[in-house]
C-alpha cells in the first residue's frame, strides 16, 4: 500500500511540474512553493529526540502555542508548515526550528528522527505519518474533527484512511461526535479533548487608543464576496468607525478597491492600516497580518465572516468573544460548532436578516467565553511527560 501511494504520489509531482514552475512566480507562493516541491531553503531539522508540530497555516500555528510553550527546552521544538503565512507565524518561537513540510515524496528521505510528531486537525498527510513510525517517533493527531459535510466523503474512502490510522497513535478529538467518526475510520487510540483553541489566552501585542465617542465596528475574517455582501446590508450609524479585515493577504488589493469605490459613494474618509494605524479614519482596512486580536481589543461589535456564504464553515468566536464585543456571525458555522459552544451571546443569523440584527445590536448581550479548556490532562499524551507540566 505504501509503495503504491508513493508511486501516485510521484506520478502526480511529475504532472503538476509544469504548474509548480508556474505558481512559484506568483507572490503567493514564491517562498513555499520553492522549498516544498524543490527543497530550496529546506534542509531536515537538526538533531534528534525533539517535539515536532506539523501545522498547516497561521490559524493553526498560533493555535499550537500552548503546548508548544510546555516544552522544557525551547530548543528541542520543530515545527513544519505548508504556508507562508504559518511559515512567519511559526518563526515568532525564536528558538524553534522552522521548515515548510517538503512534498511526500520527499519525506523518506528529509525525516529525521524525533521524539514525538504532533500534527494538527486534519493533516493527514499518509507518507508524513507512515515515515515517522518508521523512524520510532511517537504520532499525535491533535484537534481531529470530521464535519457533517465531509463525514459522508471519509466513509466512502474509509480504506485509505484506515490505512492512515493504522500509523496514529493517539487522537485528540474535539467533540464525541468527532470520536465516534474518528473510532468509525480507523483510529484506535481516540480521546475527546475538546477544541485546543479554548486553552488559548488572547493578549494583544500592541494597543491601539480608539476615537472618544466612537464605535468600532469590525468585519472580521471575511472571504471572498462576503465584504459586498454584509456591507449592502448594514448601515453604519454617523458615529460608526468600521474596520474591514480580509482573511486573506492576497486579496488586501481587491478589498481596497471595493472599500474605496464604497467610501467614495458614502462620502467617508479611508486608509489602509499599513499606510495609517491612527484609527482616525472613518473606514479602515487592515492589510497587515497579524493584527485582529489587538483590532478585537478595541472593537465594541464583530461582524465574523467566513459564515455568510455557504462552503467556509465559520471561523473562531472565542477571539472576539475573549474581549466582550458584541458578537455576530453567519449561519453557516459548521466547522466551528464546538467553539460556539464555549461561548455565550454569540448571534448567527443568515445573510438576509443581517440588517435586522444590525440595527438592534445595542440590544444584545456582550458576548463571553462560557467555559475553557485545561491543558493539563493532555501534557502526557501529548510530550510524553510524566509530571504533566513540561518535557
Amino acid at each position: 500500500m505504501s509503495f503504491f501511494y508513493y508511486f501516485l504520489a510521484t506520478l502526480l509531482y511529475i504532472l503538476a511540474l509544469p504548474l509548480l514552475l508556474y505558481l512559484r512566480l506568483k507572490p503567493k507562493y514564491q517562498h513555499s512553493i520553492p522549498a516544498r516541491f524543490f527543497l530550496k531553503y529546506t534542509p531536515p531539522f537538526q538533531g534528534e529526540k525533539g517535539i515536532w508540530f506539523h501545522a498547516c497555516s497561521f490559524g493553526e500555528v498560533r493555535s499550537l502555542s500552548p503546548f508548544i510553550h510546555q516544552v522544557r527546552n525551547p530548543e528541542a521544538v520543530r515545527i513544519s508548515v505548508i504556508t507562508h503565512t504559518g511559515f512567519e507565524e511559526a518563526q515568532k518561537y525564536s528558538h524553534a526550528q522552522v521548515r515548510y513540510l517538503p512534498f511526500e515524496i520527499f519525506l523518506p528521505f528529509w525525516v529525521k528522527n524525533q521524539k514525538t510528531l504532533i500534527v494538527m486537525e486534519a493533516e493527514l498527510w499518509p507518507m508524513l505519518f507512515c515515515v515517522a513510525k518508521a523512524k520510532g517517533m511517537k504520532t499525535v493527531l491533535l484537534n481531529a474533527r470530521i464535519s457533517d459535510r465531509s463525514y459522508a466523503s471519509y466513509q466512502r474512502f474509509s480504506w485509505i484512511y484506515r490505512w492512515i490510522f493504522s500509523y496514529v497513535d493517539v487522537v485528540l478529538a474535539q467533540s464525541d461526535v468527532d470520536a465516534k467518526r474518528l473510532v468509525s475510520l480507523g483510529a484506535k487510540e481516540v480521546h475527546v479533548a475538546g477544541n485546543i483553541k479554548t486553552f488559548q489566552d488572547y493578549r494583544p501585542t500592541k494597543v491601539y487608543r480608539k476615537m472618544d465617542a466612537r464605535r468600532v465596528v469590525i468585519l472580521a475574517s471575511t472571504h471572498e464576496g462576503e465584504e459586498e455582501l454584509i456591507l449592502s446590508r448594514i448601515t453604519l450609524q454617523p458615529h460608526d468607525q468600521l474596520i474591514v479585515v480580509p482573511r486573506h493577504p492576497e486579496r488586501f488589493e481587491k478589498v481596497d478597491l471595493l472599500l474605496r469605490e464604497y467610501v467614495s459613494r458614502k462620502e467617508k474618509s479611508y486608509a489602509k492600516f499599513s499606510e495609517d494605524e491612527t484609527l482616525e479614519k472613518d473606514i479602515l482596512l487592515c492589510d497587515k497580518m497579524g493584527e485582529l486580536i489587538n483590532l478585537y481589543a478595541i472593537a465594541d461589535v464583530v461582524i465574523l465572516g467566513g459564515s455568510f456564504i455557504n462552503g467556509i464553515g465559520g471561523h473562531n468566536p472565542l477571539e472576539p468573544a475573549y474581549f466582550g464585543v458584541r458578537l455576530i456571525s453567519g449561519e453557516f458555522i459548521f466547522n466551528q460548532k464546538v467553539l460556539f459552544e464555549a461561548v455565550k451571546n454569540a448571534f448567527t443569523c443568515n445573510a438576509e436578516n443581517l440588517a435586522n440584527v444590525f440595527e438592534h445590536v445595542e440590544s444584545y448581550p456582550k458576548s463571553a467565553i462560557a467555559h475553557r479548556g485545561d491543558i493539563r490532562p493532555l501534557l502526557d499524551k501529548l510530550l510524553g511527560n510524566e509530571d504533566g507540566k513540561s518535557v
